[in-house]
C-alpha cells in the first residue's frame, strides 16, 4: 500500500481506537500468519476494535481508501486465511469477547467473534448446555463461523454450518447487518447465514453469532479399537452410522501414526487401523448399550479387541493417542515443519480413498501420518517438511495434489474442515467447476473492489 494512504488511515483509526491500532513490527509479524506452511504476509496495521460499531467504523474508512482488510482471531488456521497477502488491516477481534445472552430454555446463544469455544463452554459449566464443536485448537468462534469448522464431534453434532443460528455482520463498505434469527426454522428471504458462514472473511467481518446449543451429556463413554485391516475398520464404522448408534465420535488413526504416538507417549497401542469412540447419553444404561451394539459390529469386522471405558481418568487415557498426534508428529522429526491437509469423502469410499493414499505414499518414500474423523469421511495427512528443501516442498506439493484429485474422484471435497484459504485455492475449479463463476459474482456484488481478505478462497478468474 502506499505510505501516504497507510499514513493518513493510521492517524484516522487511532482518533477511534486510541492505543489499539499499531504498526508495530513483532504485531504485525503476529498476524502475518497462522499455523499452516505457507508464507508470511504481514498487514501495514493491526487494529483491535471492541464493539461492532468500532469494526464497522475501521471497515469504513478502509472502503473509502481502498484498504485490504483482513479478519484475525487466534491465528490457528491451517491454509493461510489470516495471512495479508496484500498488506492492508489486520482487524484483530480478540477482544470481542463477551456473552451477550444465553437463553438457556432456548438452547442458543449469542456471544462476540473472539470470544474461544473453550472460553464459551467455560461460561456455559452452570447451565447443563455445552457447545460441542470443538476443531483441536482453542479457535475464537468468529473464525470457527468463517472456515466453516467441525472437528470430531461433528459426526452427532454436526459443524459450524448446523449449529450457527444468525450472525452480525459488517459488510465491505462498512454496513452492519443481521442474518439469521432465533427461530429454529424460517422460510423468509435468501439464507445469508449460510453464505457467511464459511466464506472466510471474503464477504465481510461477523462481530455476533448466534448458535445452537445441546445439553451436557449426563453419561459419557469411550472405547479404543484396533482392527485386522483397515476394510474392517471402515464397514464398522458404515454399520454403525446405517443403525442410527449416535456415537459422539469416531476417529481413526493409521498404523503409522500410532507408531510415532506410541514412541511420543509411551503407550503401546497395537499398530492396526485403530477407531476411537465417544459416547454420549441420558445415562449409564444407554451409553454402555450404545458401546455394547458398537462392540458386536466391530467384532464382526474383525476388531482384534475393545476396550471401553466410563471413568474419566481412562477415558482420557483412551483418548490420548488422538490428542497426541500433531506433538508427536512434529517430534518424530525435529527442525522440519508440519504441513497438515485434509479431505473428505463419502464414507463409504473412506477405506480404499485411504488405502490409494497408503500406496502413493509408501512409493513416495514420504511419511505422512493420517488421522480422521471416521464418522463423516474426513482424514488428514500431516507431512513434516524441510523449508528450505524445495525438492521436498515439490515432491509433497505433489502428493498433496493427487491426494485432493484422488478425493474427487470419489465424490469428496478438497477440504473437510480445514477450509480453502491460500493453500487450497487452484482445487476450486475441479470441485466446483460453473459454480465457481457464481461465486465470484457473489464476491463482487458485495465486495467490488475486492478489499475483504483478497486473495483467498475464490481464486481469480483466468
Amino acid at each position: 500500500m502506499p505510505i501516504e494512504s497507510i499514513a493518513e488511515l493510521h492517524y484516522e483509526l487511532s482518533s477511534l481506537l486510541g492505543e489499539r491500532v499499531t504498526s508495530a513490527a513483532a504485531v504485525r509479524a503476529h498476524h502475518s500468519h497462522g499455523e499452516s506452511w505457507h508464507d508470511a504476509a504481514p498487514p501495514d496495521l493491526v487494529v483491535y476494535p471492541t464493539t461492532t460499531d468500532e469494526v464497522a467504523a475501521v471497515v469504513s474508512a478502509c472502503a473509502r481508501r481502498r484498504v485490504p482488510m483482513v479478519p484475525f482471531g487466534m491465528g490457528s488456521s491451517l491454509e493461510g486465511h489470516v495471512n495479508a497477502v496484500r498488506g492492508g488491516v489486520s482487524i484483530d477481534l480478540t477482544r470481542m469477547v463477551r456473552v451477550l445472552r444465553l437463553s438457556v430454555d432456548d438452547l442458543d446463544v449469542t456471544v462476540e467473534g473472539g470470544l474461544t469455544h473453550r472460553k464459551l463452554n467455560d461460561h456455559l459449566k452452570n447451565s447443563g448446555l455445552m457447545f460441542p464443536i470443538d476443531p483441536g485448537a482453542d479457535a475464537t468462534i468468529g473464525g470457527m463461523a468463517a472456515t466453516r469448522a467441525s472437528g470430531t464431534t461433528a459426526v452427532r453434532y454436526g459443524t459450524m454450518r448446523d449449529n450457527v443460528l444468525g450472525l452480525t455482520v459488517v459488510t465491505a463498505d462498512g454496513r452492519v447487518v443481521n442474518t439469521g434469527g432465533r427461530a429454529r426454522k424460517s422460510a423468509s428471504g435468501y439464507d445469508l447465514t449460510r453464505l457467511f458462514v464459511g466464506s472466510e472473511g471474503t464477504l465481510g467481518v461477523m462481530t455476533e453469532i448466534t448458535l445452537r446449543l445441546h445439553g451436557r451429556p449426563e453419561a459419557v463413554s469411550a472405547a479404543v479399537c484396533p482392527f485386522s485391516s483397515l476394510d474392517g475398520a471402515a464397514n464398522t464404522v458404515i454399520a454403525t452410522i446405517q443403525l442410527g448408534i449416535p456415537v459422539a465420535r469416531i476417529e481413526i488413526i493409521d498404523e503409522t501414526q500410532l507408531a510415532i504416538v506410541n514412541q511420543y507417549s509411551r503407550t503401546s497401542y497395537p499398530l492396526a487401523p485403530t477407531l476411537f469412540f465417544e459416547f454420549h447419553g441420558a445415562s449409564q444404561a444407554a451409553v454402555d448399550e450404545q458401546a455394547r451394539s458398537v462392540e458386536e459390529i466391530a467384532v464382526e469386522n474383525g476388531a482384534q479387541g475393545f476396550r471401553w471405558t466410563s471413568t474419566p481418568e481412562e477415558r482420557a487415557k483412551l483418548w490420548e493417542a488422538r490428542h497426541d498426534v500433531l506433538y508427536a508428529t512434529i517430534a518424530s522429526r525435529p527442525g522440519a515443519r508440519a504441513w497438515t491437509t485434509d479431505v473428505c469423502v463419502p464414507i463409504s469410499t473412506l477405506a480404499e480413498c485411504i488405502r490409494e493414499t497408503q500406496a502413493d505414499m509408501r512409493a513416495s518414500g514420504h511419511v505422512a501420518p493420517l488421522v480422521g474423523h471416521a464418522g463423516d469421511g474426513n482424514f488428514h495427512l500431516i507431512f513434516m517438511v524441510r523449508a528450505e528443501d524445495v525438492e521436498e516442498l515439490r515432491q509433497v506439493e505433489a502428493l498433496n495434489e493427487r491426494l485432493i484429485a484422488r478425493a474427487l474422484r470419489f465424490g469428496g471435497t478438497c477440504s473437510g474442515e480445514h477450509g480453502v484459504g491460500l493453500g487450497k485455492l487452484k482445487y476450486l475449479a475441479n470441485e466446483h467447476g460453473a459454480a465457481l463463476d457464481l461465486m465470484r459474482a457473489i464476491k463482487r456484488a458485495l465486495d467490488p473492489h475486492d478489499l475483504m481478505n483478497p486473495g483467498k478462497l475464490i481464486p481469480a478468474e483466468g
